[in-house]
């Protein structure tokens, strides 16, 4: 976990607060009150605010089960709380200051159930508001020890890909063989885990972009999808290389040129204020001129960090403009259905002036045996 100063980012989100006119705010998704105390277990809740006297509110509020652990790395000036098991409704609700009067809510983490208990339990004249995203939108840009982070772990999935792919071979080897080797790997390197699980899709499997590693021998001759990512200390990595298991026909390479030449122009379009769906407009474009157009169904990339599908948002519905510091996939692909699949993805840090490749791995195309 990034060793940065977390009280910093509950005052931040408490400045975000006073501009929304919010007394105070709940948050319930874990990895939001990961990003905001440290706090890495399985049952917890935080409000942030400010109370009637003009004072701040820090509170984390946890169960017997983790008093200990929150004492570690929940530090002050967070004020540490042994809710119950509940933290739902009435047991959250005894937890909000008195004479806070308009109390935000992530209404796309909380569901229909809690929100209706936790409404029926608030004081009277207290208002529920509904305030999606307000923390996944800090959780967007980086600070220094968070992009080390990632940057991390994507040096050690490439190592791992290094090993298990391009040196280790992969023709005769089940797609799920591989993908489990490449996960063992992984945490044999130091990883707590995959970020997602591993897509490995050879042949025809590749025009399938989330396909599941199959008990199918990885044959010669075809292209190979490998989509892969870990977690280290809390933060993900996500990469995509498409190979060749030896000589592969003139379709298969200009599709492959075709993708490559896509992810190199959008990439380099990626900056400090590039509007979102320009940036997935400069692949989409490219793909469509090269005659793939219907090939090309999903959105360019995705933010990074303590989830792997995080703002913001790369595709033809993106919101906004990039923002130095954040972290995005950019990772187009072409798909044609019983035939083949190409995706080439790099993980960049946004800069002023252009982007920050962390991925390491070449993307020409690689014959591997």
């Amino acid at each position: 976990m990034s060793t940065t100063d977390t009280s910093t980012r509950g005052d931040r989100l408490a400045a975000l607060l006073k501009d929304k006119k919010l007394d105070a705010l709940v948050v319930t998704n874990l990895h939001d009150i990961r990003w905001l105390t440290g706090f890495t277990g399985s049952n917890a809740v935080v409000i942030v605010g400010q109370d009637s006297d003009g004072e701040p509110i820090r509170r984390f509020v946890t169960d017997f089960r983790y008093i200990t652990q929150a004492k570690e790395q929940v530090p002050d000036p967070w004020q540490r709380i042994d809710g119950g098991r509940d933290l739902g409704g009435a047991g959250l609700a005894a937890h909000l200051p008195h004479g806070v009067k308009r109390v935000g809510f992530d209404d796309a983490q909380l569901t229909v159930a809690a929100h209706r208990r936790l409404k029926n339990a608030v004081e009277i004249g207290q208002e529920l508001v509904p305030a999606q995203g307000l923390v996944a939108g800090l959780r967007a840009v980086k600070d220094a020890d968070e992009l080390a982070a990632i940057r991390a772990a994507v040096e050690l999935a490439d190592a791992a890909f290094v090993e298990v792919i391009l040196e280790g071979g992969v023709v005769g080897r089940t797609e799920k063989e591989v993908g489990l080797r490449l996960e063992t790997r992984m945490r044999e390197l130091g990883a707590s885990g995959s970020s997602f699980d591993p897509i490995i899709a050879a042949g025809a499997a590749g025009a399938l972009p989330h396909a599941m590693p199959r008990d199918e021998v990885i044959p010669a001759g075809v292209l190979l999808t490998v989509d892969w990512g870990c977690v280290l200390d809390g933060y993900c990595s996500d990469c995509t290389r498409t190979v060749a298991t030896g000589t592969v026909d003139d379709e298969a390479r200009g599709v492959y040129a075709l993708v490559l030449d896509a992810q190199k122009q959008s990439l380099a379009a990626v900056r400090a204020g590039a509007e979102a769906r320009g940036v997935d407009a400069v692949a989409r474009g490219i793909i469509a001129t090269g005659g793939h157009g219907d090939h090309f169904g999903h959105g360019l990339g995705h933010g990074v960090g303590l989830e792997v599908h995080e703002a913001p948002t790369l595709s033809p519905r993106g919101q906004g403009t990039l923002r130095a510091g954040e972290i995005v996939t950019v990772e187009p692909g072409i798909y044609v259905p019983g035939r083949l699949g190409v995706r080439i993805e790099d993980l960049a840090a946004v800069t002023e002036d252009g982007t920050d490749v962390y991925t390491s791995v070449s993307k020409d195309l690689i014959e591997v045996s």
